[in-house]
């Protein structure tokens, strides 16, 4: 067994006032009996005090030997004052930014197999002067290797037996369409591709473009994206050797997945290929982020501080994060022995 399929997981803290405490905790009371799921999370051990029995630890090596009794915390600083849950607080920016440096630190030197992301509020860090879009550009910023460009990354939906990989994200719907071009689909079917292969231990993906309009604009009557933009990039990338539909209408698609036509979609917008896998898995979906040289998973839901607030968090999702992430980082290093 290598390193890097023995190491735990990290997960991050996400907002102290959110929903991140308690689903942590929650998890670790679920899995704790299971050490192939062994994981620590990188934040005070006093935010999870309250909610479950805690060890702080120095060191990840640490993790094997503690996981079954307690939740090992691996103290990232700065310190944080009482946190009340669905309060959010502006002063715990630098915490929660520091939790996801070191997650991301730990798992590039390989001590961490993959990191679990806790949700984060993004309005919160942006007041502190966050940089960044959203969580995933800090990720792949923090990926980046010196005096080159960051990676380049996707993010893909799995849940409720779907697969779905989205071409443009937060964005109105009239930007997301002008967006759009043969040379940005191809860079993100190569990205799920290599994906498909190297974490889901897919040896030929079959990849399924949706399409913009309805129809998938029925010939050119709804719209022209698909007969200037899709199916071009499609084309190419058939060329190169990829297994990928011309745009198929959105309405259909899904279906067509689920029956096992194709193990990936790609959907032009975000609401397109979020409200299939919600729909099917609400509770129980994961937003994975490909094209980055380490693994990650989080929730597919938010802070949630109303249900922080009220004490009902659920953990179906981060539970399905984590198991998610250790099978992706197992299929990777088997990958990796090979080359």
């Amino acid at each position: 067994m290598t390193a890097e399929r023995s190491a735990p997981l990290i997960l991050t803290m996400g907002d102290p006032a959110g929903c991140g405490p308690q689903i942590t905790a929650a998890t670790w009371k679920l899995l704790r009996e299971d050490p192939a799921l062994a994981f620590a999370v990188a934040g005070p051990v006093g935010l999870y005090s309250d909610f479950c029995d805690t060890q702080a630890i120095r060191s990840l090596s640490e993790v094997g030997a503690r996981f079954s009794t307690s939740l090992p915390v691996l103290d990232t600083g700065p310190s944080l004052t009482k946190i009340s849950p669905g309060v959010p607080v502006e002063a715990s920016s630098n915490a929660i930014v520091a939790s996801i440096e070191t997650a991301v630190e730990l798992t590039r030197n390989g001590q961490a197999s993959a990191i679990v992301t806790n949700p984060i509020n993004k309005a919160l860090l942006y007041k502190a002067g966050f940089k960044f879009p959203g969580h995933t550009e800090l990720l792949a910023d923090l990926c980046a290797v010196k005096d080159t460009p960051a990676p380049r990354p996707v993010m893909m939906l799995v849940g409720g037996g779907l697969r779905v990989a989205l071409a443009t994200i937060h964005m109105p719907l009239i930007e997301a369409a002008r967006s759009l071009s043969p040379d940005m689909l191809g860079d993100i079917a190569r990205i799920v591709d290599t994906a498909l292969k190297r974490d889901f231990g897919l040896d030929k993906p079959r990849i399924a473009f949706t399409g913009l309009n309805p129809h998938a604009g029925e010939d050119g009557a709804l719209g022209s994206e698909e007969i200037d933009i899709i199916n071009p990039a499609a084309a190419r990338l058939r060329a190169e050797g990829i297994d990928i539909s011309d745009a198929r209408s959105a309405d259909t698609v899904f279906a067509e997945s689920l029956n096992g036509e194709y193990d990936a979609v790609i959907a032009m917008t975000h609401d397109q290929g979020l409200i299939p896998v919600k729909t099917l898995d609400f509770w129980g979906g994961v937003n994975t982020t490909l094209g980055l040289p380490i693994i990650r998973t989080s929730p597919d839901h938010g802070t949630a501080y109303e249900a922080a607030r009220a004490g009902t968090c659920r953990p179906d999702s981060l539970i399905a994060a984590i198991k998610l992430a250790k099978q992706n980082s197992a299929h990777r290093a088997k990958q990796n022995a090979k080359t």
